[in-house]
Parts: structure tokens; sequence; C-alpha cells
């Protein structure tokens, strides 16, 4: 939930345990499963460590800073992608309280991501034991024994920590199947409720984060939370040759060009994918797969295969939907390439035996 006050834009992890309460201060859930929507337009650089320190003060308790710091360190194991980490240094601008906050009336946590990408304002926790209307909060890492109805310090640093990179509240299925799908929920949930200590972004955290800030590498996974459209492209050389002559083949996968819907993975290289080299007959309409492309080391997005064609044959990539990752299959254009006989010292296959050249 979006609050502004004071030019300051801040969001809060709220505690609802009635049902008729949560209706009451959000917006009636529909049925919808995709990235994590935006919350503000300013981003990090990319991998910038952003450090934080405890607000002059607010300092939180002994019990409580361990996990904040995990919660940090969570953000960093599973951004999947070029998003900020963040790192508790001393005398860092971006500061993390304790106690009294500025957050709603129902938060039992809340941001103010003013300042990015130099900082961002503050990142506050109610203190254990306070009291709402629903009930009385009680930190999980509080406790020597976690009990039912505590809520986790790591669980929701990781979702405040969410939206200081720029994630929105995920929004669920109508009956939140998917609700471990994204740690950044518009409500926490607490001990034993599946997804209460969850401390790794979910896929569809992790999809808004590609989209924003990229992949690390070009053969990292897409986030399975997306279904992003990708281009097949090959090339063949030489294109008319002699019976016995290796052809190269050449392709390159990516994902299509589309700032609109690929953002910053937008004609992105796909590496270390499975390509399929294939071939039919001309005027044939099904296709035999030849071999597996290689992967180039060097170049991203670059696939290789050299074989000899024994008859003329119209040729294509295929790059077939992966079940792991959020990218559609696609096939690239077709070529042919034309086969002929030879005979003669020149061929060359020629002195081979039982070529009978």
């Amino acid at each position: 939930m979006r609050i502004l006050a004071q030019r300051r834009s801040r969001i809060c992890a709220a505690a609802l345990t009635i049902a008729g309460l949560a209706l009451a201060l959000r917006p009636a859930v529909v049925a919808a499963h995709g990235p994590d929507p935006l919350f503000g337009t300013r981003t990090w650089a990319p991998n910038q460590v952003v450090g934080y320190s405890w607000e002059s003060g607010s300092v939180p308790p002994s019990w409580m800073i361990p996990a904040i710091d995990a919660g940090a360190g969570d953000v960093a194991e599973s951004r999947h992608s070029r998003a900020a980490s963040f790192v508790r240094q001393a005398g860092a601008p971006s500061t993390i309280a304790y106690g009294v906050t500025p957050c709603p009336s129902y938060g039992i946590a809340c941001v103010d991501r003013t300042g990015v990408p130099t900082s961002f304002a503050g990142l506050w926790f109610r203190p254990h034991l306070w009291v709402f209307d629903w009930g009385t909060l009680r930190w999980c890492q509080a406790q020597l024994a976690f009990t039912d109805g505590c809520y986790d310090v790591e669980n929701v640093t990781l979702d405040e920590l969410g939206h200081i990179e720029v994630l929105g509240h995920h929004v669920n299925f109508d009956d939140a199947s998917d609700f471990t799908d994204a740690v950044v929920q518009a409500s926490a949930r607490a001990r034993p409720r599946s997804g209460w200590n969850q401390h790794a972004f979910g896929i569809c955290d992790v999809a808004r984060l590609q989209l924003e800030y990229e992949r690390q590498t070009a053969s990292d996974l897409v986030s399975s939370c997306l279904s992003l459209a990708t281009a097949a492209t090959m090339t063949a050389s030489p294109t008319s040759a002699y019976l016995g002559t290796n052809v190269a083949f050449s392709a390159t996968l990516k994902i299509t060009t589309d700032v609109t819907s690929n953002r910053a993975m937008s004609a992105d290289p796909l590496s270390h994918r499975t390509l399929l080299l294939q071939r039919r007959a001309p005027g044939a309409t099904s296709w035999t797969t030849v071999t597996t492309m290689t992967a180039s080391a060097s170049t991203e997005g670059l696939y290789n295969a050299l074989w000899s064609p024994t008859a003329t044959y119209d040729w294509r990539v295929l790059f077939v939907t992966p079940a792991n990752e959020g990218v559609v299959g696609a096939a690239s254009g077709v070529i042919r390439v034309t086969v002929t006989g030879c005979t003669g010292a020149g061929c060359p296959n020629h002195g081979i035996p039982g070529t009978g050249k």
C-alpha cells in the first residue's frame, strides 16, 4: 500500500489477521499472476552496493540485528539480477530503525525509498509487543522458542528491502495459492502459515528485478514468472556445396527486442541453451534434428555446428520452450543448402576408401 507523506513515498508490511480488516485496508484481490508491480520509477545502478546503518536513538535490539543482516544477505543471494545489494556499514546515510515509526497505524514495518539511487530515507520496525487492534505484535527472534503467531524479522526485512529495490506488492490469485511466488506482499504471514519464514525472493519478485535490472549473465535463467518471446537466427556457409563438404552453421538466440514488454532484458542474448539444428527435404513438412549446436565460449548467445550434408536440404535452428524458465521457444528462418555430386581430384572426398571417387 502506498502512503504519501511530506513528499515521501512509504510502503509497509501489514500484519493483518482479521479477514474483514484486510479487505478494508487494501484493494480487492483479483485473479492475476505476473511480476510484482513497480514501486516508484528510480532504480539503483547495476549491482550497486547500498550501505545501511542504525538510526541514532533507534538501534534494533541485539536479538533483532542478526536477522536484519541475514535479510540483507538474502537479497544478494536470491536477486538473480543486477539489482542492488545491501550491507551494514558504519555511518551509512541509509538508516534502519526500531521503535517509534512513521508507519501507518496497521504496519509492522515500512520503508521510504526517497533518495534512490544515492541512498534510501529509512526502514522502520515496530517494537516487539506493540499493540494493534488485531492483537499484539510478536517478533519470532525476540522469543527463546518461536511460537505460532510470531513474525519473522528476516522475512520482513527481505520484503522491505524488496520495496527499496523497486518492488510493489505482488498481486496474487484469488485463492492466494501463489503466495510463495513472492516475498513482497501486502500482508506478512505469521508462523506457521506458508511463506512466514521465506528467506529468498520468489519467482515473481525476481521477474520484476530482472525486468528492471537485467540478469547477471546471458547464461542465467529467466524467471519462470515471465513468458518472454525469443528470436533465433541462422547462417550457413557455404549454401552450395559438393557432397562431402562441411557446412558451417552459426546461430544466435536472444530475447526479442521490445523495451515495452521486456524492458531491461530487451535484445539480451541467451547463452548455454539447447539449440537444435534441423533439416527437411525440399517440399517436406516435417523436420529432423541432426545435432545440438555448441554454445560459443567467447560470444554470448552464439551457437555453432559443423555438418556434412548428404543431399540438398532445407535447414533451420529450433529453440524449444524450456520447462525451467520464462522464455518462449522460437525457430529461425529456413536456409536451403544445395548439395551436388563431384568426381575427380578436386572433390572434397577424393581418395577416401569406399566413396568410389
